[in-house]
């Protein structure tokens, strides 16, 4: 299996109250990508700039980043072609690799926009460099910039940063210094395109928690009333286990759960919110073991959010009265 290092560069309107932001809001000007095999050896490279159709005129701060300007472009070939030969370059057998999580979603958006088929037809597993980089020689949480990966690694800056293939090149270069196992075990899932149905659903299992990912739901009520979702089984030995703390949210968006095992312990769940670009939402569920001290954390989370819940309902209650005696007076 080959590993395709993508990396792309894309334009914007220059006020975000145009339009035709909302049909795309970024439109890709430049591909870059090197080819590396399983030996993690770089074998081929693709690139090409792109003829804008959207946007005319290049955002200013596009162009002092990536010092392209727009009459560069006005001989080049449209996004279709590019796009079409890019994908017959990549071939069959392998697997994207990203520095961070935005430019395979804004490259399945373009797809889109400009009638092609699409990459897939659920979420694309994918590896974030970025991601790994952090899991490999730091904390694990922190997301560093490209040139910050460079620095920390030694790696020798012989081209410009900021274009596609001079950062597709940098991210290979980063990427080939990871050996670990469990690290490269990390793969991500891009979900732009979301599981059909509930047989499609993602479900996987790493090193330290596993994650789930639902289809789409229409709203929040009917999500959180699906059984799967809202589910509590050991991703180990697969049983169903009862909730010592259960499922809350501090902020109606992230929910969290602490349910027992008794042959792997306490396990906490958490069920992140996303809306789809059709005002859809879906459910990416992540659930690991913990100690049991932090078991307490996050009751003492769940009693803190429930007292705030209190307060905010109190209040709007004396707002309801004090508008209620304004109406009578």
């Amino acid at each position: 299996m080959d590993y395709i290092i993508l990396d792309l560069e894309w334009n914007q309107a220059a006020d975000s109250r145009d339009e035709r932001s909302r049909m795309l809001t970024f439109e890709i000007i430049e591909i870059g990508a090197v080819k590396m095999n399983s030996r993690m050896e770089i074998t081929d490279s693709f690139h090409e700039l792109i003829r804008p159709q959207v946007y005319g005129e290049m955002h200013k701060i596009t162009e002092q980043l990536i010092h392209l300007k727009m009459d560069e472009l006005a001989g080049c070939r449209t996004f279709e072609a590019v796009a079409s030969d890019f994908l017959k370059w990549c071939k069959k057998d392998f697997l994207f690799c990203t520095w961070g999580p935005l430019d395979l979603t804004e490259l399945q958006k373009n797809m889109k926009f400009f009638g092609m088929e699409p990459l897939a037809e659920g979420p694309l597993r994918y590896y974030d460099v970025q991601k790994l980089f952090s899991l490999a020689f730091e904390d694990g949480k922190s997301r560093r910039s490209l040139e910050h990966a460079v620095d920390f690694l030694q790696i020798s800056k012989e081209i410009p940063f900021h274009r596609a293939l001079a950062d597709a090149c940098y991210t290979a270069r980063v990427f080939e210094r990871i050996k670990d196992p469990g690290v490269l075990q990390r793969v991500s899932f891009d979900t732009f395109c979301l599981p059909a149905n509930r047989k499609a659903e993602v479900h996987v299992v790493f090193d330290r928690y596993a994650k789930y990912i639902s289809r789409a739901f229409e709203d929040k009520e009917a999500l959180l009333a699906d059984r799967e979702v809202i589910s509590t089984r050991c991703y180990l030995c697969h049983r169903n286990l009862r909730r010592k703390i259960r499922w809350f949210t501090p902020n109606g968006k992230h929910y969290y759960s602490v349910s027992f095992c008794a042959k792997h312990g306490y396990m906490k769940g958490k069920i992140r919110i996303k809306k789809t670009d059709d005002e859809k939402v879906y459910a990416v569920k992540t659930t690991k073991f913990i100690p049991e001290e932090e078991v307490e954390d996050i009751r003492q989370r769940k009693d803190r959010a429930r007292q705030l819940r209190r307060e905010r309902r109190s209040r709007e209650r004396q707002e309801e009265k004090k508008n209620s005696r304004r109406e009578i007076g």
